[in-house]
Parts: C-alpha cells; sequence; structure tokens
C-alpha cells in the first residue's frame, strides 16, 4: 500500500447523527473522502436521573461533586438547567465541595465561577484523585456524586471503602435500539478496514460509539482495530471523552466547530500521519498475530502470566541472559566490536538461542542495545573499552537539541528489524520473543551525560533549567522509541520491554512530570494485543507511576518485596522480578532458597513472571544462571 500522507487519499468514517452529517459534508466539501454511519434523523433521548441529581444539589442531599473532565462539568450544568434554574443550581453547586479531577475540569468549573475544593492538575488518574481526597477532605458518611465514565470504577471502590457513598452521574443519553443496524455495519467495515481514519464530531457521538462498542461486545476488540486507524476528534472535549475510556487519540482540534476543525485536520493530516509513523490498515500486519489463540506461542508461560493467566509453571527469563557471563558469547564478542555485533543479525541470533538453549529459560529478549536508536537521531556513539558507551557530542543546550531529529522511519536501524526476524526464525515456534527499547528518560540522560553518571548533574541542570528543551527532547525520543518499538512488533516480536536503568535518580514528583507523560504516550501508542514490560530500577516510590500507563506488566527490581510491590501496582496487573542478581554469584543451595522467597511472596497467583531484579553480572557463573531457572521451574510446578 501507498504511503498516505494527503488529505484525499484517506477514507474518514464518522459515527453519529446531525453533527455526524455536517461534518461529513464539510470534509467532502473540502476534497475528503467520508464514510458516514448515520441515523435516518436524529432520536431524543432522556437521561434517568438527571432531574433527579439536580434536585439533590438543590436540597443539599449530595456533599462533594467529582467532575473527571471537562466534557463533564459542561453536561451536567446544561443537565440540571433543563430541570431547574442555572443560577440556583450553580450557587447550590458553590455551597458544597467539588473536586476537579484534571486540568480542564478545574478550567470549566471556573467559567461557571466554581472554584474546586480539591484540583488534581497533572492527570485524571484515580489514584491522584483518592490521595487528594484523603489529604484535605474527609469521606466517610458522605454523598459524593460522579460523572458516569469507564474510568471512575476503581475510585468509587476507593470511596466506598473510605466510608463514603457513591451516586453516578450520567452524561448523555444511551443510544436507542435504532441504533442497532448502523451500529453492526460501522463494527463490519471497521474490523474489514473498509477506512483509514474515524473522526468523532461531539462529545455526545464519542460517548455513544463507546457505548455501543460495549453494548456489542466489541470494546476490546475494537481498542484494538483503532491502534491501526488514525482517531481524529473535534475538539479537546471529545478527545477526553474518548481517553477516559481507554481509546487512544491520535490529534484533536483546538477548535470545537466543525467547519474550523476540519479545516485544522486537512492542514495538519501530513504531520498526523508521520506522528503516527504509518497508516497500518490494509497493510501487511505483523510477522505474527498476537490476537490469534493458534500461534504455537500463544499459550506458552510467559504470554499466559503476562495476561495473567493461569499457568502451570511460573516461567522466568532473565535480563542480560545473553552476555559477558557466557563463554559462547565471549569467543563472538572477541572477533568484532560491541556496535558491529549489534549490527550482525545472524549473530545477534545466534547469542540468544544459544543462551536460550542452556538456560531453559521460557522466553528470549533480542540480543542489542539501549542506544543505537541514538545514532540516527544525531549521536557520536562509541563503545570504549574499559568506560562503555560515550556520546562525543552530547546534548546540554537547547541549540544542542536543535540538530537532535526523531526518527522518520526505522530505515537506519533495519540491522535491529533483521535481529528480530532471524531470532524469531530460529528459536523455537513455541518461544515468545520480547523486543525492547530504552525509555526516554535513560535515554535522554546518556545523550546529556555523554556516558554514565552518578549524579546526573547536566540532566537535572536541563531538567530544570529549561523546561521547553526538555519537553522538545523528550517528544523526539518519544516519538522515535513509539516507532522503533513497532517496528520489533512487526518484524515478530510477542512482546516489548521498555528500560528505564537511571530512573532511580529521580524523585515521586519529578518522575511524574519529566518521564512519566512520556512513557505514558509510547505505551498508549503500541497495540493493545501486545504485552508491554514497564520497567525501571532504583527507587520503589515510583511503582504507582509504572502503574499508571497501559502495560501489561510492571518490572520490579529486589529493592523491595514482590509482595508489596504487587499491592501498590494493582493485582490486576502482572509483574515480572525481583531476585538480586548478586544471588547467583553464590551457589545452587542459596540460589533455590531465595528463589523460594520470591515465589512465596508471589503466592501462586496467575500473572508473575520471574526475572532478576536487573542483568545477570558479568561474573556470574553459567551453572549459577541454570540453577536459578531449575530452581523455579521446580518450586513453582502447579
Amino acid at each position: 500500500m501507498k504511503d498516505l500522507r494527503r488529505f484525499e487519499d484517506f477514507i474518514i468514517a464518522i459515527l453519529g447523527d446531525n453533527d455526524a452529517s455536517e461534518c461529513a459534508a464539510l470534509l467532502e466539501a473540502s476534497g475528503g473522502v467520508a464514510r458516514p454511519f448515520l441515523l435516518a434523523e436524529e432520536l431524543p433521548g432522556t437521561l434517568d436521573g438527571s432531574n433527579e441529581f439536580a434536585n439533590r444539589i438543590l436540597t443539599a442531599d449530595i456533599d462533594t461533586v467529582i467532575f473527571v473532565t471537562s466534557v463533564g462539568v459542561e453536561a451536567i450544568v446544561e443537565q440540571a438547567s433543563r430541570n431547574v434554574d442555572q443560577q440556583r443550581f450553580l450557587d447550590c453547586l458553590a455551597d458544597i465541595h467539588t473536586v476537579a479531577g484534571s486540568k480542564a475540569a478545574a478550567n470549566a468549573l471556573q467559567q461557571f465561577q466554581i472554584t474546586p475544593k480539591i484540583s488534581v492538575n497533572s492527570s485524571n488518574s484515580w489514584r491522584d484523585i483518592l490521595i487528594a481526597i484523603d489529604r484535605s477532605l474527609p469521606v466517610i458518611n458522605q454523598t459524593i456524586a460522579l460523572e458516569e465514565s469507564e474510568s471512575i470504577y476503581s475510585l468509587i471502590s476507593g470511596l466506598e471503602a473510605r466510608g463514603a457513598r457513591v451516586v453516578k452521574v450520567p452524561l448523555f443519553a444511551d443510544p436507542s435500539s435504532e441504533w442497532a443496524p448502523v451500529a453492526i455495519e460501522f463494527f463490519e467495515q471497521l474490523e474489514a478496514g473498509e477506512f483509514h481514519i474515524i473522526l468523532f464530531p461531539s462529545p455526545e457521538n464519542a460517548v455513544r460509539f463507546c457505548t455501543l462498542a460495549k453494548e456489542y461486545g466489541r470494546a476490546k476488540l475494537t481498542r484494538h482495530l483503532l491502534d491501526n486507524h488514525l482517531v481524529l476528534a473535534i475538539g479537546r472535549g471529545t478527545a477526553e471523552i474518548l481517553s477516559d475510556r481507554g481509546f487512544i487519540v491520535d490529534y484533536s482540534t483546538e477548535t470545537t466547530d466543525p467547519a474550523k476543525g476540519i479545516q485544522e485536520i486537512k492542514a495538519q493530516i501530513s504531520q498526523i500521519t508521520k506522528q503516527k509513523s504509518i497508516i497500518r490498515v490494509s497493510m501487511s500486519g505483523p510477522a505474527t498475530n498476537n490476537s490469534d489463540p493458534n500461534a504455537p506461542w500463544y499459550n506458552s508461560p510467559f504470554m499466559k502470566a503476562c495476561r495473567g493467566e493461569p499457568t502451570d509453571v511460573t516461567p522466568i527469563w532473565m535480563m542480560r541472559q545473553a552476555g559477558r557471563y557466557m563463554a559462547e558469547y565471549r569467543e563472538v564478542r572477541n572477533k568484532l566490536s560491541f556496535l558491529d555485533l549489534c549490527a550482525n543479525p545472524q549473530l545477534c541470533s545466534e547469542v540468544m538461542c544459544t543462551a536460550v538453549n542452556r538456560l531453559g529459560v521460557d522466553a528470549a529478549i533480542i540480543f542489542s542495545d539501549l542506544l543505537p536508536i541514538l545514532v540516527p537521531m544525531g549521536c557520536d556513539l562509541e563503545f570504549v573499552k574499559g568506560d562503555g558507551p560515550v556520546i562525543h557530542n552530547p546534548v546540554r543546550t537547547a541549540a544542542d537539541i536543535d540538530r537532535i531529529k526523531p526518527l522518520e522511519s526505522n530505515d537506519p536501524l533495519q540491522f535491529v528489524m533483521d535481529t528480530v526476524k532471524q531470532t524469531r526464525n530460529d528459536l523455537p515456534a513455541d518461544m515468545p520473543l520480547i523486543g525492547f527499547a530504552g525509555s526516554p528518560f535513560t535515554l535522554a540522560s546518556y545523550m546529556i551525560e555523554g556516558g554514565s553518571s552518578r549524579n546526573y548533574a547536566f540532566t537535572k541542570t536541563l531538567m530544570y533549567g529549561d523546561h521547553g528543551a526538555w519537553d522538545q527532547l523528550m517528544q523526539h525520543l518519544a516519538n522515535s522509541i513509539s516507532l522503533y518499538l513497532q517496528g520489533q512488533i512487526e518484524a515478530g516480536a510477542q512482546c516489548v520491554q521498555l528500560f528505564d536503568s537511571w530512573a532511580g535518580c529521580l524523585s515521586f514528583e519529578d518522575y511524574k512530570t519529566f518521564a512519566h507523560p512520556y512513557v505514558k504516550r509510547i505505551i498508549a501508542s503500541l497495540p493493545s494485543n501486545v504485552p508491554v514490560i514497564n520497567f525501571a530500577t532504583g527507587n520503589p516510590a515510583l511503582l504507582p507511576l509504572l502503574a499508571d500507563t497501559r502495560a501489561a506488566v510492571i518490572g520490579i527490581d529486589w529493592r523491595t518485596r514482590l509482595d508489596d510491590a504487587w499491592k501498590i501496582v494493582g493485582h490486576d496487573r502482572a509483574v515480572q522480578g525481583n531476585l538480586d542478581p548478586t544471588v547467583l554469584l553464590t551457589n545452587p543451595t542459596e540460589i533455590k532458597k531465595h528463589a523460594k522467597f520470591v515465589l512465596d511472596q508471589a503466592g501462586g497467583r496467575a500473572g508473575h513472571i520471574f526475572n532478576l531484579g536487573h542483568g545477570i553480572l558479568p561474573q556470574t557463573p553459567v551453572d549459577n544462571a541454570i540453577a536459578l531457572v531449575d530452581a523455579v521451574h521446580e518450586l513453582s510446578q502447579r
């Protein structure tokens, strides 16, 4: 398929009624190709409970209202105004506690002259909202109203656990049965890849879309299918609704006016498609289909653990399982430089497959390094004997960042894609293959420090001193890493891992501000049927943020107990870890004892992948690594 870039080359689907019909006409008038899925006429809908909610606010029967989105603020006020005097409603709302679960919600409340008692400005994470409430708003025996959305159910559980009574307030009327034939036609064509872009014209139709996907049992499949389409929204409020329900929005217009929004999309379409990397509709998919239950590796212990499913044995693999501790690796390494080895797919596959066969592990990871991605971005990288990686032109200023360019394609890194393909071909068919990349903060630190560092002085100076420059660099890295990992998936990786090896130097607040948003965006950009392992080492306080992503698996280092870490990230998430790598320097008896300690903490719960808390140390005896694999398999038999 040709590389689509022009507005006229895309088929754009719209699901809705009057507003969607207007957008379809505007698209066609602008030269676009619209495929509208419309009702013949707009059907009136009623919101059960909206009148009751307004009256409960007027009678002070509700103590607190939590607004998660700006759309929620506007919709709730509009609904109330249909039933009671708007100013009276707003006056009563101002007299009770209001909580803004996002910056957008706080701004929307301010437009109605309401100052929220609590504002959570960094994100609309339910964890952040609960933390803020715990600090300043006792909720025991209180009645709390929330706008109804997909993301509130964990928040409801948390509030009820604190003794609150929770009332859910719907934002829009559910679609009627008249929508059935339209919805069925839309979802059938979505699955068949009949269009490239889905345009959501309004918050109401975004809710309608999400409701229909859920009602027809298509929600999970639809999220996966939308990974292979451009998803556009008219207005940030529409994007909020979709994001709140787990859909990734590639672009939202600043304006809510359909005519201006269509023109903005037309002007930006080339840039939008570059950020998406490629449109994958109608193209050959990944070398392996991660949704195919008949794939040989699909029901392997590793893949089942990633999905949180029970396994007969706890799967194990180890970071740096092919490396300097193995004589076979050293023999290959003596013949060529490290970068030359990384650029040789056949040898990379050989050293990894040798390690997998010797160790008996349950998953392989491609043999590569975190840093080659930086070379096509403009870094002069060298691996110096005794010093490790050195970047000879470090990035220290905003002017330096101007010469750093994000990847536009994976062509300069084709050797990595070929390594994935070669390793996938050489591995047993039922052995899952893991791809990987460094996280933005770790890669940025290498670029800025010029190599390893103890205090990250240059990195933090730029990070604290020039927020704009820092954001530009991290955006470049996030876009490049997304493209890089997508390429590995398409080449045949069943899973990918993000390594934030240096994140431990950051406090919770600094990671949340300067690193987390970019990691979150990368993970959200990847296909939802490909498990992502999100791993950062050095600071257990970061675990809640690692979990505040779409990552299927959270990597745990050895600095915290596995059971404590699992409670923090939530038992609905798989975890990986977390034996101290130095234990492998002891003896098989001691290794088995420590392995049992970790397995006991996991308690046989589904979703545990055994691993070290970081990579195998170079001085580790190979027999000790084998002893660990054998011990885990023996002790975890179920």
